[in-house]
């Protein structure tokens, strides 16, 4: 996936105000109201809300390449701010409603739709209780403040100036910490809280950054690389703030954060699995369903689409496994794939990162038949850093817009001999890497005719979606010929099939999570500490691992729709659709289209597409 730790679910455009633990944001970081009551050029309208938007959430901006606002660290849990938002919102939605959408260009057009869409979204999330659980074990302020204080993450500490900007930073922690305890507070009274199962990761997060040393806490770590162009002075004098930071600071907020936990919210916390176990949790999944797939679909479509698609897929597992003759059930040649030493022929890790370049160079070829655009922003395939490969995952970390900082796909290779080539190898670089994440966000961060407010978004339905549907472009860019590669991609894509049956099932249908664990290693070759993982993430943050298929299937049911319309490009497609056609549908053409406008709901993508399609025909 995109990497998401410091970028895409912080800077996420579709639940900033619904998921309060995703942002960090002040009750008193935003000036008043803008005025757009003189505001007659819709993209002055588009940079302002940009502006806007940073000052209210400086953490985003940070992420973003923004330092303006590097010493904030605002409240995000008060009353207040929650309005100060609302009226944000509403002030925006209500200028944008001044424009004639029929009266813009095709460009501004898309962004006033995507701007309308989100606007809306967020005000209709300001209207739940999700603040009464203002963080979970997946991702909250307690843990991203570690990501951006540790001197790894997107915080900079260049100069002694951001030095003492992260020291701003750390001062609001603890009346952060003390406005989430009180709304955790909130949420025992009104019976608004989290499993039980979830609390429990939740209380070593906090206790593992409970030291009694300040040099080896996390937030020391920017003063062991302190650049050697600050002065002596200015050294020792950061040297002695960070340390009082961290111990009169940090430490007992980290400390208050785990007692309440442990020995208040713990025994309150719900034995239900699902979101339906709090007062509202219907209508609060059927918000997220719909925030997180950007479309209108229902829970129960959404689960019929994933037992669907885990039957289907079941049924291509079962021909592999056929092909390489191997006796026994699915299960046994799960376990087989898992264990077996011949699929594991590495000896180190730079032969797995060969591996990884001969993959990139067997499509190489074939991409131009498919894209006629592709970034300028250059590529490398990293082996992830050894101090967090343990518990990394593979991702694409994006470069940056200017070409100066490369987009990069990393690889966790903890022991090489033990790196599995059903592992999805093939699969997984299409997706995190070429052309997947790699093209997709490259050209619309190089898209200088986009506002800012959609060349740095994120929508997971499209943008997870189109990872996902390039996965299955394998076969066609050359991959997939060898039987073990195709049965990763195949477990990948069950992957994805099984979070709908899961999610919903768990979130609506009052499956357990033991039951959802099962289910999950019931159809795909994952370990019990893999499945649970997962599981607890869907159970934290419910409806966002549906976004992936329901993308990648709305892309390509566009691409067999214009298919239809235009008619195939190649003479097998043209005798399946035989005299539907009036044009000739062009693949590469139709990837371009989709990619060039970067990211956006799925209902907006589509209409644009239709546009397109229609001047095609």
């Amino acid at each position: 996936m995109k990497k998401l730790a410091l970028t895409g679910l912080l800077a996420s455009a579709l639940l900033a105000t619904a998921c309060n633990q995703q942002k960090s944001a002040d009750g008193g970081a935003a000036s008043a109201e803008t005025n757009l009551a003189d505001v007659k050029d819709i993209n002055k309208l588009f940079e302002l809300y940009w502006e806007d938007n940073a000052k209210l959430f400086p953490l985003d901006a940070t992420t973003q390449g923004d330092n303006r606002y590097n010493d904030q660290l605002p409240n995000d849990g008060t009353k207040a701010f929650r309005e100060k938002l609302r009226a944000f919102y509403q002030n925006y939605l209500n200028g944008l409603q001044k424009f004639d959408p029929a009266s813009l260009s095709e460009n501004d057009r898309i962004s006033y739709n995507i701007l309308r869409y989100d606007l809306q979204t967020k005000l209709e999330g300001l209207k739940l209780n999700t603040w009464m659980i203002p963080f979970q074990q997946f991702w909250g302020l307690p843990i991203t403040l570690g990501q951006f204080g540790s001197g790894e993450g997107v915080q900079p500490f260049k100069t002694t100036k951001d030095y003492e900007n992260w020291l701003g930073r750390v001062h609001g922690f603890t009346v952060w910490a003390d406005t989430a305890i009180g709304n955790f507070r909130q949420g025992m009274k009104t019976g608004m809280v989290l499993p039980k199962a979830l609390v429990t990761k939740m209380i070593p997060q906090m206790r593992d950054l409970e030291v009694t040393d300040p040099t080896k806490s996390l937030f020391y770590g920017p003063i062991t690389r302190m650049p050697a162009d600050i002065s002596a002075a200015d050294k020792q004098r950061l040297t002695e703030a960070y340390k009082k930071a961290i111990m009169e600071e940090l430490v007992p907020t980290y400390k208050k954060l785990g007692d309440f936990l442990e020995n208040e919210y713990a025994p309150k916390a719900r034995n239900t699995t699902g979101i339906s176990g709090v007062p509202g949790g219907d209508e609060i999944y059927r918000y997220y369903v719909k925030s997180w797939t950007t479309t209108d679909k229902t829970p129960e479509e959404i689960y019929q689409t994933g037992l669907r698609e885990v039957t289907r897929i079941r049924g291509e597992m079962e021909k592999v496994k056929a092909q390489v003759g191997f006796n026994g059930d699915l299960k046994a040649f799960f376990q087989h794939l898992k264990t077996d030493p011949k699929l594991m022929p590495y000896k180190t890790p730079e032969e797995v990162l060969n591996a990884f370049r001969n993959i990139q160079a067997k499509i190489t070829p074939n991409l131009p038949k498919m894209f006629g655009r592709t970034p300028k922003t250059p590529f490398e395939i990293r082996q992830t850093e050894a101090f967090r490969a343990a518990s990394a995952s593979a991702e694409y970390n994006q470069g940056s817009p200017d070409g100066s900082r490369p987009g990069v796909f990393y690889i966790p290779i903890v022991d090489a001999t033990k790196f599995n080539v059903t592992s999805g190898m093939e699969s997984l670089f299409l997706h995190e890497a070429i052309p997947g994440h790699h093209y997709q966000i490259s050209l619309q961060q190089e898209n200088t005719n986009l506002p800012k407010f959609r060349r740095f978004a994120w929508y997971g339905a499209m943008g997870e979606g189109w990872a996902l549907y390039s996965e299955s472009l394998g076969k066609e860019l050359g991959l997939y010929t060898d039987p073990y590669q195709y049965m990763g991609a195949l477990g990948d894509e069950m992957h994805r099939a099984v979070r709908l049956v899961v999610d919903v099932g768990m979130h609506s249908k009052n499956m357990s999570r033991e039951d959802a664990i099962k289910y999950m290693m019931d159809n795909e070759a994952i370990s019990e500490d893999g499945a649970t993982a997962e599981i607890e993430r869907y159970m934290a943050i419910p409806g966002q691992a549906l976004s992936y298929k329901i993308g990648a299937l709305k892309i390509r049911e566009l691409r067999e729709k214009y298919t239809k319309q235009l008619g195939p490009h190649n003479d097998k497609l043209r005798e399946k659709y035989a005299g539907q056609h009036r044009a000739h549908f062009n693949l590469a053409a139709f990837h371009d289209e989709l990619l060039k406008d970067g990211v956006m709901p799925l209902s907006v993508l589509e209409s644009k597409m239709d546009n397109w399609a229609s001047t095609n025909k």
